[in-house]
């Protein structure tokens, strides 16, 4: 096997684990909304526990391309292609932590009686993880222009979460007594909404990857 066909099948392993950490975190998301939503306290554990493969895989990818960069000096599009993925596994494992926080706001809230419909933090879910996989998909293919179109998504999560803050704004004005459970969600929305950017965020190391240049998709 020549020296450029190792690095080649190096970098497959790599894109392959990235790809395995965004599924698990996906997963994550997933689970930590259902929790919230059917109030599972068994649910939102698993979910807080699962934390450490998280971490476990970033780490490993971690090494990965720290060994690479370090054994094989790569330039131009390979050393992009290490630069990227190196940040795009850092912003799923933030994206995994964010997960944790979300299940914990399920324990928070417990058994206590909810004080609206969640129908807005699953609409949030469902377009954070669409996101997501979009982004997964144009990591693997080095897709540029799914990778930009990420950010429009991100523009209705926003608009959510500003309607979602007035909603439950309104709520502890009218009734102070719901002001614990309302910032829980607030919070709850918060995250999602951070979410959303993380995966702008992996959509412009995408961009990085396919161009070479550092592009803000949030202007």
């Amino acid at each position: 096997m020549t020296t450029r066909q190792k690095f080649d099948n190096d970098l497959e392993e790599l894109r392959l684990n990235i790809l395995d950490l965004g599924k698990i975190v996906d997963q994550q998301i997933g689970q930590a909304v259902e929790s919230l939503v059917n109030q599972d306290m068994e649910l939102a554990n698993t979910v807080v526990a699962g934390d450490l493969a998280v971490n476990d895989l970033q780490a490993v990818i971690e090494k990965q391309c720290i060994l690479l960069i370090a054994t094989q000096q790569p330039f131009a599009r390979d050393l992009r292609k290490l630069v990227a993925g190196f940040k795009i596994s850092i912003y799923l494992e933030r994206m995994g932590d964010l997960s944790v926080d979300l299940a914990k706001l399920t324990i928070r809230i417990g058994q206590e009686k909810l004080i609206k419909p969640l129908i807005d933090i699953p609409r949030m879910s469902i377009l954070v993880q669409e996101m997501l996989n979009r982004g997964l998909k144009a990591y693997i293919q080095e897709d540029c222009e799914s990778a930009a179109l990420m950010a429009l998504t991100d523009d209705e999560i926003d608009l959510i979460y500003s309607q979602v803050f007035e909603e439950l704004r309104l709520i502890m004005m009218k009734d102070p007594s719901q002001v614990t459970q309302a910032n829980y969600l607030l919070f709850a929305c918060r995250f999602l909404e951070r979410l959303g950017d993380y995966c702008t965020n992996i959509a412009e190391e995408i961009m990085y990857l396919c161009t070479g240049k550092r592009m803000d998709l949030n202007e």
